[in-house]
């Protein structure tokens, strides 16, 4: 999961909008505010924002390194800004860069972004709905904190709506339709070996949208995909020390079902399927 990044702040206390993105959609830099700023307490407007989840007064800019010189960022196209952002806000989420707890006010992430606050504040109000971050009046949005109990729901959830389409089409699907899929799956495994998390969770969606997607479902892949981002995003405190393995071995399970479902093996792909949903098949 990759990006870059604009609009008025509403309040003055912005930089106008200048063409910059972000960095290395891999590496994306999103310092947590250091301490929350008094609300703006304006005679109107102030409520507003609040709701908005906007840090209107006494922002401090985001820290960079005086001694270290920035890599080249690519510029951004106006038409895509707020896309891009959200995009590379959905990255951070992955790779842990938006952490979870932290409050992230609208100006200094669109500063850190090179853009103005509101691409940025009309990312982060899709990122709320998704169930990533929640409003902080007068602050910003911080990131929801996730538990094990919550991923749980989500494992079982997606098996409750994948694994029934997954056995359906293993019947019907014939073995060259489920043979095109296999630069998916081989994808999924070269994402799994570069270590990055943002490409394996493209990667990995890609690879489940694609066996969906044969059952001619649009609304099924719609929902299910979106289930999937979100059991993406780690939990607070997860450390990412061995990522690489356990991409790997997701990895080799989409090969190994993938290649179940083309040999016409129903109990070698109710087998697979067990394993990569963690959930024992009816």
């Amino acid at each position: 999961m990759k990006q870059t990044a604009h609009g008025p702040a509403g309040t003055g206390s912005e930089a106008p909008d200048r063409p910059a993105g972000a960095d290395e959609t891999t590496a994306v830099r999103v310092p947590a505010q250091s301490r929350p700023a008094a609300p703006a307490p304006g005679p109107s407007g102030g409520d507003a924002a609040a709701a908005r989840g906007e840090h209107t007064h006494g922002e401090r800019p985001v820290p960079r390194a005086p001694s270290v010189a920035e890599p080249a960022r690519p510029v951004v196209q106006r038409s895509s800004v707020r896309g891009q952002i959200l995009q590379a806000l959905r990255s951070a989420l992955v790779t842990g860069e938006l952490r979870p707890g932290e409050v992230y006010s609208a100006p200094a992430l669109g500063e850190r972004f090179g853009v103005s606050a509101t691409p940025v504040r009309e990312a982060m109000q899709q990122l709320a709905l998704e169930g990533a971050v929640e409003v902080v009046p007068n602050r910003g949005f911080r990131v929801v904190e996730r538990d094990a109990r919550e991923l749980a729901e989500l494992a079982e959830v997606r098996a409750l709506i994948e694994v029934p389409v997954l056995l359906r089409l293993a019947r019907t699907v014939p073995a060259a339709r489920w043979a095109e899929l296999r630069p998916l799956a081989e994808a999924t495994v070269r994402a799994a070996a570069s270590g990055c998390r943002v490409t394996y969770a493209e990667a990995d969606r890609a690879f489940h949208r694609a066996v969906l997607g044969l059952g001619g479902n649009v609304q099924l892949v719609r929902i299910a995909d979106d289930l999937h981002r979100r059991a993406q995003w780690p939990p607070g405190g997860a450390a990412a020390g061995h990522a690489r393995t356990e991409l790997m071995a997701d990895a080799a399970q989409h090969v190994g079902l993938l290649d179940a479902l083309i040999a016409g093996d129903p109990e070698s792909v109710r087998a697979h399927v067990d394993d990569h949903f963690g959930t024992p098949t009816p």
